[in-house]
């Protein structure tokens, strides 16, 4: 029985990504551009100025933005607010409707693309009931008059008690979260209304919250009716909007990925829990030689991947504690070059505030205004700011993976252990080490001879290097080495690290 279910969703797959080899699976990038980062909790105006001033220049293809429609007010304001919507004006503490549209504007003009993080499967929890744009709602009674909304409009009320039961899953309520029936056609029709002008205002598309806990032929019926992009700014005719799908699927519950592979990329979180285990040392490097599928992954061009997001750096979600974050920094580092030297999935990059509460909110100057990041004088970020897509180890390799698309993964080489090297095509090398000892090994780069800056160590300056270089030989091999000892456990060299 359970092989015929697989069987079943295999095929139903293939069918669907040969229909649907463009349209909501395009991420709409300009040309070569790859990456995604999610700068989780920005402010518009900051976001505009990062695009134009850092994610343009290197190479960063898009970014994926905090839910921007109204939301609840909670004490304390933990980021968890932004997931609980009063109604869809266009007012958060990231910005108003006039700065979200600038925002887009400007970082389309910057060749990078915004992707919403929409939350439509339901409405603000019982609690506060005022919003950030000031309006009232009553979620005790389901009346939300800013959008407007009345009981009618939602599910009866019960609560998600079996994961078990795709019913259960889909028509009640996550954590009190009011549940919205998107099979009703008034529904249906404010969801729509809301994405379409997120559309006009030149979004390239959307990572679609909860999916999981919505009916995915409901779902179909609502991006069916979404307008292609705006030709006006900058995509091509007939474009549609990308559509990522939160769906959490580690392969014990009711509901499936595979059930949403028809309407859009899926958010592939085995792929975050694997990648944690490996550079954690719970799995060995050598065994990444078949990464992919055979890990019980989505198909590639199916698959949004990541090291982590913002609700499982938090322990939310699946992955536990093997999820890498920030706080386990030399590990992290090594993960996300392996994510953007692969050529597996569709890659998103986390940018985040540092937290100690897993409820903190972002910095702030108030307790209420969020406080713009700051810059050190490398560039680094200050203030309570992260900004992982601001360490050079990760948007270099944003650039090693722009140097090196369109070609596949070859020359796998390991040591038998936690000591592995690969080419991508003639374009680009590189090499962990996750051992307790040093590598010191020749091994073959598949890049022509000459000299090349490593792109984790620093980077390629005039006719120089900042950091380590790498002489390869007229036979491709050169000797590569990485000590325990060193800041980082990778090296990358690439084309246009060549001196």
């Amino acid at each position: 029985m359970i092989f015929t279910k697989i069987s079943l969703s295999v095929a139903l797959l293939l069918v669907v990504s040969s229909q649907f080899t463009a349209g909501q699976f395009n991420p709409n990038y300009q040309s070569g551009r790859n990456t995604i980062v999610h700068l989780f909790e920005w402010k518009w105006d900051d976001i505009a100025a990062e695009c134009e001033n850092f994610l343009g220049p290197n190479g960063y293809a898009g970014v994926q933005v905090s839910p921007v429609n109204e939301n609840v007010v909670s004490g304390g304001r933990p980021w968890w607010e932004r997931y609980q919507p009063m109604s869809y004006l266009l007012v958060t503490r990231s910005g108003n409707e006039a700065q979200f549209a600038s925002m887009v504007k400007r970082c389309n003009n910057a060749g990078v693309r915004i992707y919403v993080d929409v939350v439509f499967n339901h409405m603000a929890a019982s609690g506060s009931n005022v919003g950030t744009a000031g309006s009232t709602a009553n979620p005790d009674s389901k009346s939300f008059p800013a959008v407007p909304y009345s009981s009618l409009d939602f599910n009866p009320t019960c609560a998600i008690t079996n994961y078990n039961n795709a019913e259960n899953i889909r028509n009640c309520e996550l954590v009190g979260l009011k549940d919205l029936n998107q099979g009703n056609s008034y529904v249906q029709d404010r969801i729509v209304d809301f994405l379409n002008k997120l559309i006009s205002l030149g979004v390239a598309g959307f990572r679609v919250d909860a999916a999981k806990h919505m009916w995915p032929s409901h779902m179909k019926i609502i991006f069916n009716r979404l307008n292609n992009l705006s030709t006006s700014h900058g995509f091509a005719s007939n474009s549609r909007p990308f559509i990522f799908q939160e769906v959490i699927d580690m392969g014990s519950e009711a509901i499936s990925k595979y059930e949403y592979t028809g309407l859009g990329t899926v958010t592939e979180f085995r792929f975050s829990d694997s990648i944690g285990k490996a550079f954690r040392g719970k799995d060995q490097l050598r065994w990444l030689v078949n990464w992919g599928t055979d890990w019980g992954f989505l198909p590639s061009d199916l698959a949004l991947v990541f090291v982590d997001n913002h609700d499982n750096q938090r322990g939310h979600g699946a992955g536990g504690a093997d999820v890498l974050t920030y706080k386990t920094s030399k590990q992290y580092k090594m993960a996300t070059a392996f994510m953007l030297a692969h050529p597996f999935g569709i890659s998103r990059v986390m940018s985040s505030f540092a937290f100690d509460d897993t409820d903190q909110g972002p910095p702030t100057t108030d307790g209420n205004t969020i406080r713009s990041p700051s810059f050190n004088a490398d560039g680094s970020c200050n203030g309570g700011w992260v900004c992982e897509h601001r360490w050079r180890q990760i948007y270099n390799m944003v650039g090693f993976k722009n140097a090196v698309a369109g070609t596949g993964l070859q020359n796998w080489w390991d040591n038998g252990s936690n000591q592995i090297a690969f080419c991508r095509g003639s374009k680009g090398f590189v090499a962990f080490n996750n051992d307790s000892y040093d590598l010191n090994s020749s091994i073959q780069t598949c890049l022509p001879a000459g000299t090349y800056c490593d792109v984790i160590s620093g980077s390629k300056s005039g006719s120089s290097c900042t950091g380590k270089s790498v002489v390869v030989g007229s036979d491709g091999r050169a000797t590569i080495t990485i000590r325990t000892s060193e800041q980082d456990g990778v090296l990358a060299i690439h084309a246009n690290s060549k001196l």
